[in-house]
């Protein structure tokens, strides 16, 4: 008898991630029902060796992830996809704010998420949301294709002094001292926090 198990992971956001796991799994003889970003689902058979669980785990872990092992990790890492995909997709024009932005996509209170964020990360979902947006600035100003004015209106800033405070207050470097220093550190997405 045939039966569906699906896991939520950690630490996956991007588009990457999922031809990798995808292909490692097959591999491992694993049937991939679905993957999208955080989730997996599998079909699990009866002549299926009892330690699948183990198996999936060892693979994504050999490729940097982890199975969530309970609700509040699954909301985290749901706050965290949601907030990447916004700043992957340029221009980032949020029509309400982050955090209206965030209940209406996670189907959940706002206060809750922000709670169960902060105590699982340690950083609040604004700090956090802003250390992306510097992350999408740095490759922006690496790129050399925008002015620092239309990074700000790409990154929906009221101001380019506003983008500009931000910037130096993760970085420490101006948006000038960091484009003409080009000892351009970046961090990936997902491991930002």
């Amino acid at each position: 008898m045939d039966s569906q198990r699906e896991y939520w992971i950690k630490n996956m956001v991007c588009s990457r991630c999922l031809k990798v796991i995808k292909q490692d799994l097959e591999e491992i003889g694993v049937e991939v029902l679905s993957l999208e970003l955080g989730k997996l689902s599998v079909r699990i058979t009866t002549e299926i060796d009892k330690k699948i669980d183990l198996k999936i785990a060892e693979v994504l872990h050999s490729n940097g992830f982890e199975i969530a092992k309970n609700e509040e990790e699954m909301i985290v890492e749901n706050i965290k996809i949601t907030l990447i995909e916004l700043v992957t997709d340029l221009p980032l024009h949020i029509k309400e704010k982050t955090s209206e932005h965030l209940a209406a996509e996670l189907h959940r209170d706002y206060k809750m998420l922000s709670k169960i964020f902060s105590k699982k990360e340690n950083i609040t979902i604004e700090k956090y949301f802003i250390k992306l947006k510097v992350e999408r600035v740095k490759e922006l100003i690496q790129l050399q294709q925008h002015a620092f004015s239309d990074i700000a209106y790409l990154l929906d800033y009221s101001s380019v002094n506003h983008l500009s405070r931000q910037f130096k207050n993760v970085t420490g470097l101006s948006m000038t001292d960091y484009k003409n220093s080009q000892v351009w550190e970046r961090s990936f997405l997902d491991e930002i926090i």
